[in-house]
């Protein structure tokens, strides 16, 4: 993934590196906060989004892992998930946004944003190992958002 270019991902709902409102984790409604993409190399045939934390008691959590998201677009509303793009499986063994929800502290979650030279033929029971695999050799650009949260 080195020599990638940089995709834009922000939100609303956060500053870089802030704090996550309770509103988007377990201890609130656990509904996705709204993000906004820009800077998607024209050359890219689809995006992919993760959602991670890798201050889990385990090492890397995957929150939410979609792909095949359409290039052009810029924005995934706040509980919602792109019009175009499958969800996989995150670590909460469910298909959808899952929160943060950390055991105790503070924990970093990253929402980062692929562009990829090609869609990914992947089942939609697909996992974070596997995306991570199809992904490799096709990373045009990438971007990430971090926030924070400690369970309240």
């Amino acid at each position: 993934m080195n020599g990638a270019s940089s995709i834009s991902i922000t939100s609303p709902s956060f500053q870089a590196g802030g704090d996550i409102p309770a509103k988007f984790t377990c201890n609130g409604t656990n509904v996705s906060p709204e993000l906004q993409i820009s800077s998607v190399p024209n050359e890219a045939k689809s995006l992919v989004l993760i959602v991670d934390d890798p201050d889990a008691p385990r090492g890397l959590f995957t929150h939410w892992i979609v792909w095949n998201i359409d290039p052009k677009t810029t924005r995934v509303a706040e509980n919602g998930a792109p019009a175009v793009g499958v969800q996989g499986t995150n670590d909460f063994d469910k298909r959808n946004y899952g929160g943060p929800c950390p055991p105790s502290g503070t924990h970093r979650y990253f929402f980062k944003i692929f562009a990829l030279d090609t869609k990914l033929e992947l089942k939609p029971s697909a996992r974070r190992a596997e995306l991570d695999a199809a992904m490799r050799g096709h990373v045009l650009a990438q971007g990430e958002l971090m926030g924070r949260y400690s369970h309240k």
